[in-house]
């Protein structure tokens, strides 16, 4: 397949395999410890709890995959390079990234109600990167087939080490598992939001934690966010990048 690829897309393919490589290791000592403290902190929350932050996270983002305010303006971008889509889609992570460290210290300098405050915004905030990440590619979010493969990038970049390989398959298989999809509104009843609540709050605890202490708040507010949105970054380009060259070798049929 690489044969027809360019020497950029070539280095980009090989680049593609390290990661999954990365994604498919198993977390290490440090990493085990934290999740078992998370799972056991998990456990001790009432389930009212868990309902009431399952159905936040659920209202969220189901408001932003089908509403139509984060569908970006500007179309899909067409007949780009690989290459120039990467760099337009690092000056898209760039802007995000800032967006989101300034949105950590504000909020973070609030005290703890405007620090819980966080948490939806964030959210707001990674998917509106998401569907601009898109159409950088040349994916339309108007698709809703595409605001779903949306939910499984950022599931992917918000999980467990456990959940990462089975996500990474779905996203490698898209296009025959996009044709299996019924509905948009049957699809995401489908969507276990308890479990995808808990991953992306695990994922995120500590660092989230931290933002809440007084004093330190607007500091590491400004680093968790754009931490984190470095992270969504490099998940996102990824698997776009994986579609793209997957789409160059096998096109569409008309």
């Amino acid at each position: 397949m690489e044969s027809e690829y360019t020497l950029y897309e070539q280095q980009t393919s090989r680049q593609l395999k390290r990661w999954e490589i990365r994604l498919h290791k198993l977390p290490n000592l440090v990493e085990r410890a934290s999740k078992s403290m998370q799972t056991g902190i998990n456990n001790l929350i009432p389930d009212k709890v868990h309902t009431t932050i399952t159905a936040t996270v659920k209202g969220i983002i189901q408001t932003t995959l089908f509403g139509i305010n984060y569908i970006p303006a500007q179309g899909p971008l067409q007949g780009l390079s690989l290459a120039d889509r990467d760099a337009k889609a690092q000056e898209l992570l760039a802007l995000y990234k800032k967006i989101a460290a300034a949105e950590g210290a504000g909020t973070g300098a609030g005290g703890i109600l405007l620090g819980l405050a966080d948490f939806p915004i964030l959210i707001g905030i990674k998917l509106k990167f998401l569907f601009e990440l898109a159409h950088v590619y040349g994916y339309s979010t108007k698709d809703y087939r595409e605001r779903l493969f949306i939910l499984y990038v950022f599931q992917l970049a918000f999980s467990s080490h456990e959940k990462k390989p089975e996500l990474l398959l779905t996203i490698k298989n898209w296009r025959s598992v996009a044709d299996t999809f019924p509905p948009a509104e049957a699809y995401m009843d489908q969507v276990d939001w308890k479990q995808l609540q808990q991953e992306y709050r695990d994922t995120i605890d500590f660092r989230k934690m931290l933002q809440l202490v007084p004093g330190i708040g607007a500091v590491v507010g400004a680093w968790a966010n754009y931490g984190l949105l470095e992270e969504l970054g490099v998940a996102g380009m990824n698997c776009f990048r994986l579609r793209w060259l997957q789409d160059k070798a096998k096109p569409k049929k008309l």
